[in-house]
């Protein structure tokens, strides 16, 4: 039986350039009952960014964050990274034209991003299984 009160809502971090991988990895996200934040969509004209993405994170139980060549320059990428390390939940990396390797070696990779949990995109569905259990189970990272 679910516990809707614990159901999971996932922010997902991307590249401006990524929206249509993250837009996509948000329906995969709906069909394993999970709700999902995306800027694009929970932003509107005239809203204070930040304050939103603030209070998304808040909202939020894990982020994925979309990990490719150019998302890691973009600085709200490391922002979004450090309110949801901060406050202990789960962070899972989808690595798209970026492999472990290149990550670990990077000096200008912050080291929280070292230390999360990678997901290569070819191999998503395994993030897709986790997240279906934890809806149905009601399980957050902290239970």
């Amino acid at each position: 039986m679910k516990n809707h009160s614990k159901i999971p809502k996932v922010f997902i971090s991307h590249s401006s350039v990524d929206t249509w991988i993250a837009k996509q990895i948000g329906l995969q996200i709906e069909k394993c009952g999970a709700s999902y934040f995306l800027d694009e969509a929970g932003i509107e004209h005239g809203d204070d960014f930040e304050n939103v993405i603030r209070k998304a994170a808040n909202d939020s139980s894990e982020l994925v964050v979309l990990l490719t060549p150019w998302a890691t320059t973009r600085p709200y990428i490391w922002l979004e990274m450090g309110i949801f390390w901060g406050s202990g939940k789960r962070i899972v990396g989808i690595l798209h034209g970026l492999t472990v390797d290149t990550i670990s070696t990077d000096p200008k990779i912050p080291v929280i991003l070292k230390k999360t949990d990678f997901v290569n995109l070819n191999e998503i569905e395994s993030y897709f299984a986790q997240l279906k259990k934890r809806v149905i189970t009601g399980k957050e990272k902290n239970d």
